[in-house]
């Protein structure tokens, strides 16, 4: 997923980076790319599976959850 089609679906950048505990949201909106280390908190707050989110990092893994865990 682009970085831009996350901060659309989010609601915008102030309110991701909200959600992330970031202090400024010009950060998000430098991104190339969305970053590893906020991969399960997007998913957590979002619903987003971080196969959806960085599928180049996830292709050809199975990612395994907890029941009752995770994206829905």
């Amino acid at each position: 997923m682009e970085p831009a089609e996350l901060i659309s679906r989010a609601g915008g950048a102030s309110k991701l980076s909200r959600a992330l505990g970031m202090k400024t949201h010009s950060a998000v909106l430098k991104w190339k790319a969305i970053p590893v280390c906020h991969l399960i908190r997007i998913e957590q707050a979002y619903s987003i599976p971080r196969e959806e989110l960085r599928p180049d990092l996830f292709r050809g893994v199975t990612v395994v959850r907890p029941e009752g865990e995770g994206a829905r």
